[in-house]
């Protein structure tokens, strides 16, 4: 039995470091997107993460100064995107990264300690390429679907923070706050599922990343 264990353990690390294979052909999609778009002669910013990233469809239209590459993919969580951390982020040399992973964590029952200690890998690989790349961390959102493990997500957002004031490479971008009406949650962000949110807001959080951008 503690054979078959150790086996499972070790095969569960292999596919963590090569990647989930459910996300192979999202990402595959992604990168095949890329091919004919990006300029590899132009400097280049990052959006990487989860849904909430995968969905801002006009971050390009925001920032039309700069070459960005939206490497989102639904319903990933942070050791997801360590895995594919080259497809998603170093094939593009960038010079600077926005994630934002945790969300999808805090609901599956992940402790925050451990997606720090994923954040860290995969800020060191992002280091091991080019040790002047900025990565900036967006914050966990509030949502209404969620708003039960509000406590979880304030644990983490605190955690990250603690983690990018080390730093002078890390920028920690707080989209918590402005998503609130005094302490009551803004309703009126969110489409019908409670969780995503429509235009209304994405501007909101356009807002805090405009700061991050220079």
């Amino acid at each position: 039995m503690k054979f078959l264990f150790f086996v499972l353990f070790i095969s569960s690390l292999c596919i963590n470091a090569q990647g989930n294979p459910y996300f192979k052909k999202e990402v595959s999609d992604i990168t095949e997107r890329y091919k004919t778009t990006w300029n590899a002669n132009r400097e280049t910013i990052i959006f990487t993460g989860s849904s909430s990233i995968r969905m801002w469809g006009n971050l390009q239209e925001l920032f039309p100064n700069e070459q960005i590459i939206n490497t989102g993919f639904g319903g990933s969580q942070t050791l997801d995107l360590l895995g594919y951390t080259n497809e998603l982020i170093l094939n593009y040399l960038p010079k600077k990264v926005f994630i934002y992973e945790g969300d999808n964590d805090i609901s599956s029952n992940k402790k925050p300690k451990e997606i720090i200690k994923t954040y860290n890998e995969i800020i060191s690989q992002v280091k091991s390429q080019n040790n002047t790349t900025k990565v900036v961390i967006i914050s966990a959102k509030p949502s209404i679907s969620r708003y039960h493990l509000k406590g979880k997500y304030k644990r983490l957002n605190k955690k990250l923070n603690r983690l990018c004031k080390k730093d002078p490479q890390l920028e920690f971008a707080n989209v918590w706050d402005i998503m609130f009406d005094k302490r009551k949650l803004k309703s009126d962000l969110f489409l019908s599922d409670g969780l995503h949110m429509n235009t209304k807001g994405y501007e909101l959080w356009h807002e805090v990343i405009k700061n991050h951008m220079n």
